[in-house]
């Protein structure tokens, strides 16, 4: 079949848009050999199909390519329960819960909170969206509500504000923070944004700042908040929060809203530099294929480097003068 006909797709994004799992973990399934089409066991991940004629299959289940619209729910996790579709100590589930008219349907995590934590989950059956959600170059901001055992102090703040070092090496992006309830009886209510996906990143700043935390808790992520879910309980998401969650992936076409830069890092961080921009061309010889703002200039000829102005032609410095 012609790889260029325009019915034939990727492979992973038929899985993901099929509601089975993210680009990235069909990519997986694919390497494993889990993934057969027309009964016959695929390893390359950039085949591309077509979803009208060919019959696929994972694990020997098949898939149902019939476009369906796609679900998002928030699930007020509780404390206790695993961010996974099952657990091999058989520690209850997010999906342990869920009402019978989305049982059967493939939905997945949105990211994880641990086992201790508690607060807004998203589960979807959208691929490409929880894929956007969980990739680093979107920075769709987190809160939370933390509950820690210890004085916070304004120097604390400027800390996690600046971007703090965890004691593991791992160097993080500013974090704002606030105090939202105390301190009372040596115990204080924090609010922070995160911006970034790190292992139990909340936990392990507190920790090295001194503090205990005693409840965490995630009450919003994007656009869509936890509000006042029960937990345990778990909702449709309005179509106007799913809307806001795709723009701020960069989905649902040219009106979608950029990714969010990341903030800066602290000053005398290990982080490197950028890049220089493009210098624009020269007047006395025309540098090809150069781009800025507009359509490089067409014909350009081949970079030359202007000889320098000879020593008597340069202008006299003075004494001490920087170059």
């Amino acid at each position: 079949m012609d790889a260029t006909d325009s019915r034939l797709t990727r492979i992973n994004k038929v899985l993901a848009s099929a509601g089975v799992c993210s680009r990235r973990h069909a990519d997986d399934l694919i390497a494993a050999g889990r993934v057969t089409v027309n009964g016959a066991v695929v390893t390359e991940a950039g085949l591309r199909i077509d979803p009208a004629r060919d019959a696929l299959a994972v694990d020997g289940a098949p898939v149902n390519l019939t476009p369906e619209l796609p679900i998002t729910l928030a699930l007020h996790k509780k404390p206790g329960v695993v961010t996974t579709a099952s657990d091999p100590e058989g520690r209850p589930t997010v999906f342990d819960g869920l009402p019978e008219p989305w049982r059967g349907k493939r939905l997945f995590p949105v990211g994880r909170l641990d086992f201790f934590s508690e607060g807004l989950i998203l589960l979807t059956t959208d691929g490409e969206l929880a894929l956007r959600l969980t990739h680093p170059r979107w920075h769709v901001p987190k809160r939370y509500r933390v509950t820690v055992r210890g004085r916070v102090t304004p120097d604390m703040l400027g800390i996690m504000a600046r971007g703090m070092r965890l004691a593991e090496g791992e160097r993080l992006a500013p974090v704002a923070a606030r105090l939202v309830e105390g301190p009372a009886q040596d115990r204080a209510v924090l609010e922070m944004e995160l911006h970034q996906g790190v292992n139990r990143q909340i936990r392990r700043m507190c920790r090295d700042l001194g503090l205990t935390v005693l409840r965490l808790a995630r009450v919003s992520q994007g656009p869509v908040a936890l509000g006042d879910l029960p937990p345990g309980a778990c909702r449709q998401l309005t179509p106007a929060e799913l809307a806001g969650l795709r723009r701020s992936v960069g989905l649902d076409g040219a009106d979608a809203a950029p990714a969010q830069p990341m903030p800066r890092p602290a000053a005398g961080s290990d982080t490197k530099r950028p890049p220089r921009p493009a210098r624009p061309p020269q007047t006395g010889g025309k540098r090809p294929d150069v781009k800025a703002d507009s359509e490089a200039t067409p014909g350009a000829g081949r970079n030359r480097r202007q000889k320098p102005a000879p020593r008597h032609d340069r202008p006299a410095r003075r004494r001490g003068q920087s170059s």
